[in-house]
């Protein structure tokens, strides 16, 4: 068994170690580049360039924090081509063993830099080279930063080696200021070769607990820290727009949410209480319910702000609901301004043509056309009466404020299918001078009739042969919606059903390729097919980008003793092109 050691210390052993000197050659350095923090670091290796420390202490690791740090000394420093050797007089048993089995062989240094050169590598990136600096210390080290910095296993050539010049004394900041170092990354838990790494940049004590700082944020998430806070710390506009959908919920019907639930049971007179105390009014305990709910309404609070914002709430839920079918076949934009809109629309490039063969590419223009229509404001004003505040009487509220929303449903609705109705359903005069649906558009049937497969498969055909502004490139529409009047509901059901066939005349071919939009303000025999308006629109409407859908605003009541508020739409619509639709005047 000891003979088995001993042969196995002899086959790792360098060559250059002496166990009864304990003496080995090394590497100390190859001045190889090692990346920093946002640059590159190098070491100029000559002579010249190179101060050695008249002692040079051999160190575990750069530990300087205890003497059992130390482990021996460096002697002999020289220099060869492109790099510094020397011999290490290691004293310490346990790192001579160590080094005879094989196990340590890799060396650091640690050096102060006097002077800086900066340059710029092949790929731009910042290289700083150290072109005067002292040679302080080295360590063994698991890892060295010099791949090349290693205990050597050839024995040196001293022909090949030049003596160093110039020594100089490490000062004792320097080494206090490296085991200041040390003593960070320990208390951090940082690797030794983190701190050797910060050494070696030449940075001081801020700098270092900078870094460690840095790392120990990447090397965990910070840590997340929740606070029980009451609702009278919670910012003002969180706890209004909660109790604004309380009061929603309880004027509507619906579900509150779990963050409105807590206000569920406040009436005018407790929220008018809140508002008050947060805004500081003293003497509210004294208070009549009128005079609260008149401080409440015409004070410094937000008190007013809270009705109209749940009456808003109200307003836009039932403005969704009364949203018509119609605008499912018109594209929405916005407006800047009350200015009229133009819709341009260009037209076809036609084909590609064959280069000649001196390589000549022609060039083409594209049609264009454009449609204008302007926004209009729409609007009505309706009052809460001071008896209804007092007698917290909220459905009063809320019915108006859905009968305002349907209002302006019914507006919109209105405005888009006045465009398909007006003269007589030939629909506005576009920008070529003729009606939206004419024979010359080959958008409109030459005879009325009902719906049939007939009738719906020519209405197809004419919106697939419809050609573009050249009037001669196909655009290919494709139908997406049949909009009918509800006396057409049933049989266009029935027409659009998907049926399983017993043969192939049976087979329903407009199953599942439309979809059935019905109108009641449309003729009562009329039908029309429209194409999806992102890809072929016909007709458009815009809101001002400012105030999209209808606005509910209110103020202190001037002819009634109560709450004014007043509800108004900006809202426009016209038509655009022909090509994406097609009707039929019906039987």
């Amino acid at each position: 068994m000891i003979g088995d050691l001993e042969t196995r210390r002899a086959t790792l052993a360098p060559d250059s170690f002496d166990r009864a000197s304990g003496t080995v050659d090394v590497t100390l350095s190859t001045g190889s580049p090692v990346r920093r923090a946002g640059y590159v670091e190098r070491l100029a290796i000559t002579p010249d360039a190179v101060t050695l420390a008249p002692r040079i202490p051999l160190l575990d690791s750069h530990r300087q924090s205890s003497i059992t740090d130390i482990k021996g000394r460096v002697e002999n420093v020289r220099f060869e081509a492109g790099r510094i050797v020397a011999t290490l007089r290691v004293s310490d048993p346990i790192a001579l063993d160590a080094i005879e089995r094989g196990d340590v062989t890799g060396v650091s240094i640690g050096y102060r830099v006097d002077a800086w050169k900066d340059t710029r590598g092949a790929n731009g990136e910042r290289v700083r080279e150290a072109v005067n600096w002292t040679l302080v210390e080295a360590s063994l080290v698991p890892v060295p930063a010099d791949p090349e910095a290693l205990i050597r296993s050839q024995v040196m050539s001293e022909s090949t080696a030049q003596p160093a010049e110039n020594p100089a004394p490490v000062t004792a900041e320097a080494l206090k200021m490296r085991a200041d170092i040390r003593e960070i990354a320990k208390r951090a838990n940082l690797p030794a070769e983190w701190a050797d790494a910060q050494i070696d940049t030449g940075g001081d004590i801020i700098t270092a607990r900078a870094a460690a700082f840095e790392e120990l944020q990447k090397r965990s998430p910070a840590p997340i820290r929740t606070a029980a806070v009451g609702f009278s710390n919670e910012d003002p506009a969180i706890i209004r727009r909660r109790q604004a959908d309380a009061l929603a919920a309880r004027m509507t019907g619906a579900a509150p949410s779990d963050e409105a639930r807590p206000y569920m049971h406040f009436g005018l007179r407790d929220l008018a209480r809140d508002y008050l105390q947060r805004a500081g009014v003293a003497g509210i305990s004294t208070l009549s319910t009128e005079e609260l709910l008149s401080r409440a309404m015409h004070g410094t609070s937000d008190f007013p702000a809270l009705l109209t914002e749940s009456g808003n709430r109200v307003l836009a839920q039932a403005y969704q609901a009364a949203q018509s079918p119609v605008k499912r076949i018109a594209a929405q934009r916005t407006a800047a301004d009350f200015r009229p809109l133009s819709t341009l629309r260009l037209g076809e490039a036609g084909k590609l043509e064959k280069v000649g063969e001196h390589g000549e590419i022609t060039s083409t223009t594209m049609g264009e056309t454009k449609e204008s229509y302007a926004l209009e404001t729409f609007g009505r004003m309706f009052a809460l009466s001071r008896k209804s505040i007092i007698n917290d009487d909220l459905n009063a509220f809320g019915r108006w404020a859905q009968i305002m929303g349907q209002a302006a449903a019914e507006t919109e609705a209105d405005l888009l299918v006045s465009l398909l109705t007006q003269s007589g359903g030939a629909g506005p005069v576009i920008q070529d001078g003729t009606r939206l649906f004419h024979a010359d558009h080959g958008n409109l049937a030459s005879t009325g009739a009902g719906l049939s497969e007939a009738t719906l498969s020519a209405a197809r055909l004419a919106m697939r042969t419809q050609k573009g502004l050249d009037g001669k490139s196909p655009i290919a529409v494709t139908p997406r919606f049949l909009l009918v009047h509800p006396n057409l509901e049933t049989a266009a059901e029935k027409l659009l059903s998907a049926i399983q066939p017993l043969s192939a005349q049976d087979v329903n071919p407009f199953a599942g390729k439309l979809e059935l939009l019905v109108e009641p303000r449309l003729p009562s025999v009329g039908w029309y097919v429209f194409a999806d308006p992102a890809q072929s629109p016909v007709l458009e409407y815009a809101y001002l980008s400012s105030a999209p859908g209808p606005q509910m605003a209110s103020r202190d009541g001037w002819e009634v003793l109560g709450r004014e508020f007043r509800v108004y739409l900006d809202f426009g619509a016209g038509a655009t092109d022909h090509r994406g639709a097609f009707r039929n005047p019906g039987a």
